[in-house]
């Protein structure tokens, strides 16, 4: 077993722990400009604008409409429903579903800049798309995602990033994305033991795994909070150890975006660090092999 490097679930008080990874572990070489790779090791973050075109943003929606409305995957366990209304809202390993993502999944544009980032091949740890349907989408409360993928995946180092591509327009209203710029380069620990079966109740309204309000503060006062908004086909690329969230939806736009987190496959996850037992393959990968080999 790896040594643990980022301790979480363990103790009943909080703390922070400086980030003991590089950021950026690739070089120059690759689709991002010097500028823009240098942003992401500073913040955390990168937008890229008109990542994918029009027709094909018509192409995906048009995928979302018909995941959604399939009768016979909601009763999937990659489906997962919200609580109240039973609208979808999120479809895991989304890639295996559907051959449209699939594609999108080995689209040189995502792993170019993967590999730029990563330094290494990748491979997909975890995919799925996001539903945040007008006027009843639920809100993802603030969280870092390599901290559940630590504690209940076994992923051992912050070496994984994630695309959120926007499928819908995002507006300063209607649930878009937040994220703490240079946040990634603290890690919360979280209180709280991870419970037998957790990522069942986590996948609808995650607690377990996400940091004390006054840990939120104290990033949120240093940091700041960037909202990201703009055209469908846009996407942000972020690191793993990200705070991030995103509010509700009350306006009746709604809000959809496909997700794909890539990983190293020098970084393949082992035993969970802080929970009994693995959380099934649909939602964290055991398949390590190179998106494209």
């Amino acid at each position: 077993m790896t040594t643990d490097l980022y301790p979480t679930r363990k103790t009943s008080e909080p703390a922070f722990i400086f980030r003991r990874d590089p950021v950026v572990y690739g070089g120059q070489e690759g689709p991002i400009d010097a500028e823009t790779l240098g942003g992401f090791a500073v913040n955390g973050f990168l937008t890229a604008h008109g990542l994918v075109g029009a027709e094909e943003v018509g192409r995906f929606r048009a995928e979302l409409r018909r995941l959604s409305e399939d009768a016979e995957l909601r009763s999937d366990e990659r489906v997962v429903l919200e609580p109240r209304t039973q609208e979808v809202r999120s479809i895991f390993e989304v890639h295996r579903i559907s051959e449209v993502f699939a594609e999108l999944a080995s689209d040189p544009r995502l792993l170019d800049r993967a590999h730029q980032i990563l330094g290494s091949p990748v491979y997909i740890h975890q995919s799925r798309v996001n539903y945040k349907p007008g006027f009843t989408g639920k809100e993802f409360y603030w969280h870092s995602d390599f901290e559940t993928w630590h504690a209940e995946d076994g992923m051992p180092r912050m070496r994984a990033v994630s695309f959120s591509i926007a499928l819908t327009e995002n507006y300063p209203h209607n649930g878009a994305l937040m994220i703490m710029p240079g946040s990634h380069r603290t890690f919360v620990s979280c209180v709280g033991e991870t419970p037998a079966g957790h990522y069942r109740e986590s996948l609808k309204s995650q607690e377990i795994g996400t940091p004390d309000t006054h840990s939120l503060a104290m990033l949120a006062d240093k940091h700041g909070i960037e909202l990201f908004t703009g055209a469908a086909g846009s996407a942000t690329v972020f690191d793993s150890n990200c705070m991030h969230g995103s509010n509700g939806n009350i306006t009746p736009f709604p809000r959809s975006n496909v997700f794909l987190v890539f990983n190293s496959v020098e970084n393949t996850c082992e035993d969970p660090f802080a929970a009994s037992g693995r959380r099934p393959s649909f939602i964290a990968s055991r398949n390590f092999t190179p998106v494209g080999a």
